[in-house]
């Protein structure tokens, strides 16, 4: 059986149920290079410890991570000095590296590019907005960054334009879905509890954000969005934590239509997405946007920016809208135009689920597996 050495910073609920599967199909270990499972997250503001395993069924290693800073959101964050040494003592015949913009991941893809197939997995797009200059400097950067990758999983249709901008091919793209539990957030069965805690009636039409209170989420063109549509009966829920809580709430709290519940657990975030009629997500950048994928599974309608990466693929007339982002006649008139009817909402919602059933961590995993029986032959 082949050997793949899995690099990636630390444990993340959307990925560890990839590597239990693919423990089921070769032989692997995970080295974690961010030194410890416990993490700070800079968006939450909170250090964020997860309710469900992420250390189960699958082997791994935490490298000693000797940054003078340590963290995920800076590239001097992660510096592994033994990593080569531990990844060769491992003697893999595949690599799957997440993530470049880390000193020791580059200096990983780097030493071992020519020595061992390199799979990659990141999930950029091209909608960053920079001036000439800064995109041209990117690009001859990026571009020599995508020569140490032998094959690239692509999340959706933005991340593989991303890679064949910077010179990947269409024989090196491999799709590797973004997925999340999808049985696990359409089980949720009572629609009820998180309303009747919120004081919130069964027929009222409940708009959902959900994620971390960050200005590039746009959440505050959501609440003016919200406030401007005045929908008969209708009603926000906030979830998430982050700089602009105090705020956000300060502001609003008064406001018997708007509510807040602060950052909720893997477990109970089944419950939040099925107590609510539509779910939004009206980022001004977003790579993609997990919590579509979430939604969608608990069988929801969607509103979502165009920049947010998950609408290329995931959203479309039969389950929702996409806006323009940072357009607040736009989003208002879509909002209005959703929620004038709950039943279609359901309608939607129902679609939602059934299309994102192919998005899956088993589809996701089998094509993993594809991609290594190429490597093998590269």
């Amino acid at each position: 059986m082949k050997k793949l050495a899995i690099v990636i910073s630390h444990p993340i609920p959307y990925y560890t149920p990839v590597f239990e599967l693919l423990a089921r199909e070769t032989e692997l270990c995970v080295f974690y290079t961010l030194g410890t499972e416990k993490q700070y997250d800079s968006g939450f503001g909170t250090y964020v410890e997860w309710d469900i395993p992420l250390l189960d069924h699958y082997p791994y290693h935490f490298l000693e991570n000797k940054a003078f800073k340590p963290g995920s959101a800076h590239f001097m964050g992660i510096y592994n000095p033994t990593a080569i040494e531990t990844l060769t003592a491992y003697q893999p015949d595949y690599l799957l590296v997440y993530g470049w913009a880390h000193y020791s991941h580059l200096q990983i893809m780097r030493h071992f590019k020519g020595k061992v197939p390199i799979l990659f997995r990141g999930d950029s797009t091209l909608q960053q907005h920079t001036s000439w200059l800064k995109k041209h400097i990117r690009y001859l950067f990026l571009s020599w960054v995508y020569r140490h990758v032998d094959l690239a999983l692509y999340v959706g249709s933005n991340n593989k334009k991303y890679y064949q901008k910077f010179g990947l091919t269409q024989a090196q793209l491999i799709f590797a879905p973004h997925a999340a539990d999808n049985k696990r957030f359409s089980a949720a069965t009572d629609h009820t509890a998180i309303r009747k805690e919120l004081g919130i009636n069964q027929t009222d039409v409940l708009i959902l954000y959900a994620g971390k209170l960050i200005s590039q989420k746009g959440i505050e063109l959501l609440i003016e969005g919200f406030l401007l549509a005045q929908v008969p009966g209708a009603h926000l829920l906030i979830v998430g934590a982050g700089p602009l809580e105090r705020a956000l709430k300060t502001t609003h709290i008064r406001n018997k239509h708007i509510h807040f519940l602060p950052f909720q657990n893997q477990q109970k975030m089944p419950w939040i997405y099925q107590s609510c009629d539509l779910f939004c997500l009206p980022s001004t950048n977003d790579t993609w946007g997990l919590s579509v994928n979430e939604a969608m599974a608990a069988g929801k309608a969607l509103l979502i920016s165009d920049q947010a990466g998950a609408a290329a693929d995931l959203v479309s007339p039969f389950n929702g809208l996409v806006f323009k982002s940072g357009d607040l006649a736009n989003f208002t008139q879509k909002l209005s135009s959703l929620c004038s009817c709950r039943q279609q909402l359901k309608l939607l919602g129902d679609f939602s689920q059934q299309h994102i059933s192919s998005w899956s961590f088993e589809i996701q995993v089998k094509n993993i597996i594809n991609a290594l029986t190429y490597g093998s032959n590269a």
